[in-house]
């Protein structure tokens, strides 16, 4: 039985770099459908020509470049690696100029920055979680790449465009149509908050069992490592047991693994301490093992719930990566 008092010693606290990156990527959504009125604003009034959205953009204060270019991104569905793939992909294309139609005519715009050696990544951009924490005025980087997602779509050329571009750089056909673009949005944003909603809401939890998941997937190539159900194991007659990850050796042993890192106090280490015997008892009636991979100042706060889990669980250890490696040689060592 592995002891509070050692796992606390060899136990973060607090959040990792990498995952706190994460959580403040996934958590811009809220921020954007918070702007989509803004944003939908601004585009309704930019219908006098092609290029009018860049002086609309920089006369008004209530709308930063790279919230209006994320903004752009996410309707269009075009992300900072496809980005960088254009940008290595478009120059024999495109050669300086978008040739493009608009309103039955033909205007061309000169990219700035498309055949510069600095990269169109989100880092660069300034649209990745760290960057939209701050309000940045439009780029020529950012210019290009809003002239591109606007206009892309309607691009005249005979080379033949990424698929990507003929079927979603189509958002400048829209300025000035304020029913079909305000139609066009928010169905996008309902479709966007849908698919982020079950990760805002519980965002750094699920972050952390992602983590725990890659990391036994490269140590363990061979093993099966996934968030599944255990075979021929159930809570009740009804429902099976689901836990956060579970690892499949070579040899066909199965182990549960349990993930909480909790900073701030909260009832789910409660939980988790509630099931910990049953759930040992469970597991091991069937000849599988359950680990623990607790973390997190909040969680070292409840002392009986984490003595309880030590107590019943096969393996218990913290989220430093020289813990999670005796996690990996307690699970080679089931097939020994």
């Amino acid at each position: 039985m592995r002891s509070i008092e050692n796992l606390e010693q060899n136990a973060i606290k607090f959040w990792p770099a990498e995952i706190a990156v994460q959580e403040k990527d996934i958590s811009i959504i809220p921020k954007l459908i918070e702007t989509q009125d803004k944003f939908i604003s601004l585009l309704n009034i930019s219908d006098a020509n092609p290029f009018i959205w860049k002086q609309t953009l920089l006369s008004t204060k209530s709308m930063s470049g790279n919230l209006f270019l994320k903004h752009l991104m996410v309707l269009s569905d075009i992300g900072g690696e496809s980005l960088m793939r254009f940008k290595k992909e478009l120059p024999p294309i495109f050669g300086e100029f978008l040739t493009f139609n608009w309103e039955g005519q033909t205007f061309s715009y000169k990219f700035q920055t498309l055949t510069l050696n600095k990269s169109w990544s989100n880092k660069n951009l300034y649209v990745d979680g760290n960057g939209l924490s701050k309000e940045v005025s439009l780029t020529p980087m950012m210019e290009d790449i809003c002239m591109l997602l606007l206009f892309g779509g309607a691009t005249i050329t005979n080379k033949e465009l990424p698929v990507d571009i003929i079927n979603k750089c189509m958002i400048g056909s829209l300025l000035g149509k304020t029913t079909e673009l305000e139609l066009f949005v928010k169905q996008r944003y309902i479709w966007v908050s849908r698919i982020t909603g079950g990760a805002t809401a519980n965002t750094l939890g699920q972050l952390a069992q992602i983590y725990v998941k890659r990391y036994l997937e490269e140590k363990l190539p061979e093993w099966r490592i996934n968030k599944d159900h255990l075979p021929d194991v159930s809570q009740n007659e009804r429902t099976t047991l689901s836990v956060d990850v579970v690892a499949k050796s070579p040899k066909g042993n199965y182990c549960a693994v349990e993930v909480s890192f909790q900073v701030t106090t909260n009832s789910t280490i409660e939980r988790k301490a509630g099931q910990a015997q049953s759930r040992q008892e469970l597991l091991h009636s069937k000849g599988y093992k359950i680990a623990y991979v607790i973390d997190g100042a909040g969680n070292f706060a409840r002392q009986s719930a984490l003595k309880t889990i030590c107590q019943y669980s096969d393996c218990t250890v913290s989220f430093r990566d020289s813990e999670l490696d005796k996690l990996i040689e307690f699970l080679k060592s089931l097939d020994e």
